[in-house]
C-alpha cells in the first residue's frame, strides 16, 4: 500500500477513529468500498489529507489496514491516541520527531509527579473491583475493566482523585483505560496534524465513536464532527450538543455519511 498522489494544495484533514468507527470486523467487508470512493472523491475534488486517530499503537494501525483490505495508506496516524506518524513514499511510517519527543519527556516528567495519586487510585482499584492495572513500555498506568458498568464505577474514583491533579487525563475506550497528560490526546493530536499541513480547525473533520473521541470532537479542533449510529451515548450527546452531525448509519457506512453530509455526494 502507498498512499494517495499527494495533493497539489492541501485543502481538508478527515480524521478517523478506527476500531468501532472506521472498522467493524463484523461486517462484511469490515470496511465500506464506499468509503474508498469517497476517499479517492474528497482527494480529487477537495485536496483532502486523511488520516487514522487512534488508541492502537502503529504496528497494530498497520495490521488493521491489512486487515481491512485498504487499497491505499492514510496520509498521517496518531497512533496511542497522542503520536504523529507520516507515511514515506514507499508507505513506510515515520514518527513526526518534534511532537512526539516532546510528548514522551513531558509525559514521563509528569508521570513522575503524579505516581502518588495514580498509586492511590490503583489501591482503590484492586481493593474494590476485579479490574487489572496495566503498566508497559511508554504506558506505564492504564487498567482494564471488567464490564462497561465497572469502569464507569472506577472512572468516577478517578475523577475524585483527580481533582488535586488538572493535567491528570486518561483515555477510555469501553473496558480499556490508560492515563497520560492532558496536554495529549486525540485532539490536540490532530490540531497538530493540521497545523503540519497548513490547515485550520474549519477545513477539520473528524468521526468518533467512543469515550477518547471526546476531545477531537470539538469545535476548536474539528469544525466539523460527526459520530457513526453505533456511538456510546455520551458521544452521541456531545456530538449533538455541539452542533456536529450524529449519523443514521453505523461503522464505516456511517463514515461515509457524514463525509457526505459535509462536502456533499459530488457530481
Amino acid at each position: 500500500m502507498k498512499p494517495l498522489e499527494s495533493p497539489a494544495t492541501p485543502g481538508a484533514i478527515l480524521s478517523f477513529d478506527f476500531d468501532g468507527t472506521l472498522y467493524s470486523p463484523a461486517e462484511h467487508p469490515p470496511v465500506s468500498l464506499r468509503l474508498f470512493q469517497t476517499l479517492e472523491r474528497l482527494r480529487q475534488e477537495r485536496g483532502a489529507l486523511w488520516g487514522i486517530n487512534t488508541g492502537r499503537s502503529i504496528g497494530h494501525v498497520v495490521e488493521g489496514l491489512v486487515d481491512a483490505r485498504f487499497p491505499f495508506t492514510p496520509d498521517w496516524v496518531v497512533a496511542r491516541e497522542r503520536e504523529i506518524w507520516l507515511p514515506t513514499s514507499l508507505g513506510r511510517w515515520t514518527p513526526f520527531d518534534s511532537w512526539n519527543s516532546a510528548c514522551e519527556r513531558e509525559q514521563g516528567e509528569f508521570f513522575k509527579e503524579v505516581r502518588g495519586i495514580l498509586a492511590t487510585i490503583r489501591h482503590e482499584v484492586e481493593e474494590h473491583t476485579g479490574a487489572t492495572w496495566i503498566e508497559q513500555p511508554g504506558d506505564p498506568a492504564g487498567l482494564v475493566a471488567r464490564t462497561d458498568e465497572e469502569m464507569a464505577w472506577i472512572v468516577s474514583r478517578i475523577e475524585l482523585h483527580a481533582a488535586a491533579e488538572p493535567m491528570l487525563g486518561w483515555q477510555r475506550n469501553s473496558i480499556w483505560l490508560r492515563f497520560g497528560h492532558k496536554k495529549y490526546q486525540k485532539g490536540s493530536s490532530l490540531a497538530e496534524v493540521a497545523r503540519n499541513f497548513g490547515l485550520s480547525p474549519a477545513q477539520t473533520f473528524a468521526i468518533g465513536d467512543s469515550h477518547n473521541d471526546f476531545e477531537m470532537l470539538s469545535p476548536d479542533v474539528s469544525g466539523m464532527f460527526a459520530c457513526p449510529a453505533n456511538a456510546v451515548p455520551e458521544i452521541r450527546e456531545h456530538v449533538l450538543k455541539g452542533g456536529g452531525h450524529a449519523c443514521l448509519l453505523p461503522h464505516s457506512e456511517g463514515c461515509v455519511e457524514a463525509l457526505e453530509h459535509f462536502f456533499g455526494t459530488g457530481s
